[in-house]
């Protein structure tokens, strides 16, 4: 899936872009205060969005 599809569909779900980093973009759920990682790559492959989805609590992505 397209990393800008991922990460709307994250904001759309309660989470917030921390900080920029030089290789990836560190996102926090702001009602359970996890956080992960998001690569900066073009393309995300739909195990690890799901892997990102299960680290910040929220619901996995249907397709």
């Amino acid at each position: 899936m397209k990393r800008g599809v991922l990460l709307k569909y994250l904001t759309e779900n309660n989470c917030i872009v921390y900080r920029e980093g030089a290789n990836h973009t560190i996102i926090k759920n702001s009602h359970t205060n996890s956080c992960t990682v998001l690569p900066r790559h073009a393309e995300i492959g739909d195990i690890l969005a799901n892997e990102i989805c299960k680290q910040l609590n929220i619901p996995k992505i249907k397709k």
